[in-house]
C-alpha cells in the first residue's frame, strides 16, 4: 500500500505524472490506508481500482465528479440465509426418505456439492447445492420423510453482493450507488452478472420481476424464472473473485460414482439330458416320494487318525491308498448288523418290507461325467484292507469314466463324503430303493474337553444322516449312529466284533 503511494507521489503508476485516479487517492484520508488494494491497472482513458475489503471512514464518503472515467468496485455482504428446498426429482414422487447426509452444520459447500442422497420408492438420488456458502440447518435426520418444495437445508451464502457493480461517474455520485439499464421506456435494476445470466439464458429482464430492493433483479430471479419456464434448475455462474475454501475430507462423504453395468454378448445354450445326468433325473425324480427325516452328530476320530497313520505305509507297500473310507464303510456294516432295518428296502405299494443279506454299501463318487454311485459289494465279509482295495479300483474305472452296470446297481446303503471337497453338514437324499443314507463332512482339528476338564486338540468330523420315515424312526436312527460312532472313536472295538 505505501509502496503504491510512493510511486503516485513520485512519478505516477505509468512513469509519468501522477493521473487524475492517482491524485484523488492520494487525498483520501489517512486512515484510507487501511485499504487492501488488490490490483491497480490502466486501460487507455479507463482506470479500474478493485479493493478486497471496503473499510467504514470517519471522513465523509469519497466522491468524484471527472468525467468518462469508471470506479469498478465490490462490497461483501454478511452472510445471507438461504433455504435450500427439495426440488421436483420427476415421475410424480412428492415425498422421499434421507438416507445419508454428505454434510453437517457448519459445513462449507460450493455449487454442485452433496448434500445428500434421499431415497424414493423408484431410485436413489443425490441432491447437490445450488449456492456457495455455509451449512447453518438441517432439517432431517436420516429415515425421516423429506417433502418435495419444503426446505432441506438453510444455506447461509458467501457470495459478493449480487455480482460486482459499476458506478457510472456523475457529479456527487457515491460509490456505492447501483447502476440500471434502461429497458422498453423504464428502468430495470440489474447488476453486469446478472444481466449476463440473463443474456446466456436468452431472457428480457422486463420480463423478470426482482425481488431485490427498489425492485431490483437478483440471481434468485432469473433462476426461479428458468424453473417455471423450462422445469431446469440453472446453478448460478460462479464468480471469478471468489474461491471457497476446499471441503475437508474429514468433514463430508463423497459419494463413489456409479460405473457404467458391462455389456456381456453371451447366449444361452441347450444341451439334451443323458448319460449319467439322465439316470441321476430319474433317481432324484423318484426320491422325491420319500419323506425324508434328517440326524446330526460329531465324530471324534483322534484315535482313527493316529492308527491310520500308522496303516499308512503299510498299506502303501502293498500298492494300496488308504483312506478313511474304509473304515467309515466297515463301522457301517457292523451297525447294519445290529439295526438291518437300516439296510431294507420297501415295495412300490409299500406293502412289505425286504432285508437285505449282503452290505453293498454305495460311495457317492464326483466325477467329469457328473454324480455316480459305485458300491463295494459285500462289505460284511470283507476286511478293511479288502474294502481299500475295491474302492481305489472304483475310483479309478470311475474317473476313467469305465465303470460297469454291475458297480452302479445293486446297493443297500450309502456314505457320501463331502468333505473331501470341503464341506461340513449336508441334507442327503436317499437313493430308492434304498431307506437310509449318510453325508461325512470334512475332518478339522477342534478344541474339546477331555474326560479330566482339560482342553485339548481334537480331530472332528460331523456327519448328517437321512432315513425313511415310512419305516424307519428317530430312535433307530440315533441309536445306529451312536454305534457307528463308537467304532469310529475307539478303532480297537472293532476288533470284538470282526469277522
Amino acid at each position: 500500500m505505501e509502496r503504491w503511494r510512493d510511486v503516485c507521489t513520485t512519478k505516477g503508476s505509468e512513469g509519468g505524472e501522477p493521473t487524475w485516479l492517482e491524485t484523488q487517492f492520494l487525498s483520501l484520508p489517512a486512515c484510507a490506508s487501511e485499504i487492501c488494494v488488490r490490483y491497480f491497472q490502466t486501460s487507455g482513458n479507463v482506470h479500474v481500482l478493485k479493493p478486497k475489503y471496503v473499510c467504514s471512514f470517519g471522513a465523509p464518503s469519497f466522491k468524484y465528479s471527472h468525467p468518462h472515467h469508471l470506479l469498478k468496485t465490490s462490497a461483501v455482504l454478511q452472510g445471507q440465509i438461504v433455504q435450500f428446498k427439495l426440488s421436483d426429482i420427476g415421475e410424480g414422487i412428492r415425498e422421499v426418505t434421507v438416507k445419508e447426509w454428505y454434510v453437517k452444520e457448519g459445513d462449507t459447500v460450493s455449487q454442485f456439492d452433496s448434500i445428500c442422497e434421499v431415497q424414493s420408492d423408484k431410485a436413489s438420488v443425490t441432491i447437490t447445492s445450488r449456492y456457495d456458502g455455509v451449512i447453518k440447518k438441517l432439517y432431517y435426520n436420516l429415515d425421516d420423510t423429506a417433502y418435495v418444495g419444503k426446505p432441506l437445508v438453510d444455506i447461509e451464502t458467501e457470495a459478493l453482493k449480487d455480482s460486482e457493480e459499476d458506478v457510472v461517474e456523475t457529479p456527487a455520485v457515491s460509490h456505492d450507488e447501483h447502476t440500471h439499464q434502461e429497458i422498453k421506456g423504464h428502468k430495470t435494476l440489474a447488476t453486469p452478472a446478472v444481466r449476463r445470466l440473463a443474456m446466456e439464458n436468452n431472457i428480457k429482464l422486463s420480463e423478470v420481476v426482482g425481488s431485490g430492493k427498489d425492485g431490483r433483479i437478483l440471481k434468485e430471479d432469473i433462476l426461479n424464472y428458468l424453473e417455471k419456464q423450462t422445469g431446469a434448475i440453472l446453478p448460478p455462474s460462479p464468480k471469478a473473485e471468489i474461491i471457497p475454501p476446499p471441503p475437508k475430507p474429514k468433514d463430508r462423504t463423497i459419494p463413489i460414482p456409479i460405473s457404467k453395468p458391462p455389456v456381456f454378448t453371451g447366449k444361452d445354450r441347450t444341451e439334451p439330458i443323458k448319460g449319467f445326468h439322465k439316470a441321476m433325473v430319474k433317481t432324484m425324480s423318484a426320491a422325491l416320494k420319500i419323506p425324508h427325516f434328517g440326524y446330526c452328530d460329531e465324530v471324534d476320530l483322534t484315535e482313527l487318525v493316529k492308527l491310520r497313520e500308522e496303516l499308512k505305509p503299510i498299506a502303501l507297500a502293498r500298492g494300496i491308498k488308504l483312506t478313511f473310507m474304509p473304515f467309515f464303510l466297515k463301522a457301517a456294516s457292523l451297525g447294519l448288523l445290529q439295526f438291518p432295518i437300516l439296510n431294507a428296502s420297501m415295495d412300490e405299494n409299500c406293502q412289505s418290507i425286504t432285508y437285505k443279506a449282503s452290505h453293498n454299501i454305495g460311495v457317492a463318487m464326483d466325477t467329469d461325467q457328473g454324480l455316480i454311485v459305485p458300491n463295494v459289494k459285500n462289505v460284511q465279509i470283507c476286511s478293511i484292507f479288502e474294502v481299500a482295495t475295491e474302492l481305489n479300483r472304483l475310483q479309478k474305472l470311475g474317473s476313467a469314466g469305465q465303470l460297469s452296470t454291475p458297480d452302479l446297481t445293486g446297493g443297500t446303503f450309502t456314505l457320501s463324503n463331502i468333505g473331501s471337497i470341503g464341506g461340513t453338514y449336508a441334507k442327503p437324499v436317499i437313493l430308492p430303493p434304498e431307506v437310509a443314507i449318510g453325508a461325512l463332512g470334512a475332518i478339522k482339528a477342534l478344541p474339546r474337553f477331555n474326560e479330566k476338564g482339560d482342553v485339548h486338540k481334537a480331530q472332528i468330523m460331523n456327519v448328517s444322516w437321512s432315513a425313511d420315515h415310512r419305516i424307519i424312526d428317530g430312535a433307530t436312527m440315533s441309536r445306529f449312529s451312536n454305534l457307528w460312532k463308537s467304532y469310529l472313536e475307539n478303532p480297537s472295538l472293532m476288533l470284538l466284533d470282526l469277522k
